[in-house]
């Protein structure tokens, strides 16, 4: 047998070899695959479809291929100034949470003391209380007559009204999404190598210098990925606007309940979803594009 046929033969038993892994693999992730996406696209189709028909007061949704919704939102300056606003709530929590998670992260992920696992319990325990019990605690804090307002009366420090306000919100959102962002980061500091910190030390570099130069340009994938969660989570906020916002204030998700609730209004109500939805993902692809360029090698 010639080399040219060994070769041959070779190639013809790889290329099996691809097929048979390639039906092994989609017997296994084919039907989860195929599941999810009629789960997903199913109802995103049915609402794309929603959102061009037209309301009527009497017969509520009738079918149509109009944008009317579309423009009805971009033509109104209400609905522009609560998309704006949303967009700054989840802005401000996402860098709140990335301030305040990423010591605390690096801090779970390299500590060795016995405590670790006590501290991290200690972290994922807000996520056993629902969002919405944990926003009537805040409710405690903030209202007038609460504990902040009780604290401030007796340092003769004046009244304190937190409640219905941006601030109440996003204080809210942080202790709701803060969880999720260390838990994030600690297995993302937790996936480089201690021994590049020593390097870098032996090298002169403080561990200032070496965090900024060496860990967090190695981390910024997974940085990336939970600042993004984060923000997802923010952008789609439905109970703490409502509970601590109070009727004043509007962010998209509970305002896109409200046209669905109150009007029946079902094809404004799928036209907001869609725009609640490109936005945020429009505000993610510009973050993956533009932040990783800022720290890829030249």
């Amino acid at each position: 047998m010639s080399a040219a046929d060994i070769s041959l033969q070779a190639e013809r038993a790889a290329r099996a070899a691809a097929r048979r892994d390639a039906v092994a693999s989609f017997s296994l992730l084919g039907p989860a695959s195929i599941v999810t996406a009629i789960m997903l696209l199913g109802p995103l189709l049915v609402l794309a479809r929603f959102s061009l028909n037209r309301f009527d007061p009497v017969n509520l949704m009738v079918a149509a291929l109009t944008p009317a919704n579309y423009l009805r939102f971009f033509a109104n300056p209400f609905y522009r100034d609560v998309m704006l606003t949303t967009i700054r709530v989840s802005l401000i929590t996402t860098i709140a949470c990335l301030v305040l998670g990423l010591p605390m992260g690096w801090r779970l992920a390299r500590t060795q003391s016995r405590a670790k696992s006590l501290w991290v319990i200690l972290t994922i325990l807000p996520l056993f209380i629902g969002a919405t019990t944990r926003t009537a605690g805040w409710m405690i804090l903030f209202a007038r007559g609460g504990m902040l307002d009780i604290a401030a009366r007796l340092l003769h420090a004046g009244r304190v009204d937190l409640m219905f306000s941006e601030t109440a919100v996003i204080a809210g959102i942080i202790s709701i999404n803060l969880p999720f962002m260390i838990l994030t980061l600690q297995s993302v500091f937790e996936g480089i190598d201690s021994r590049l910190e020593e390097a870098a030390a032996s090298f002169g570099a403080t561990p200032s210098r070496a965090f900024r130069r060496v860990i967090f340009p190695l981390a910024l994938p997974g940085i990336v990925i939970s600042a993004v969660l984060c923000f997802i989570l923010s952008m789609n906020a439905f109970p703490t606007p409502v509970l601590l916002g109070g009727p004043r204030f509007h962010m998209m998700a509970p305002l896109l309940y409200l046209e669905f609730s109150s009007d029946n209004n079902w094809p404004f109500s799928a036209a907001l979803g869609f725009i609640l939805m490109a936005t945020t993902l429009i505000l993610i692809g510009l973050a993956n594009i533009i932040i990783p360029r800022r720290y890829r090698p030249a």
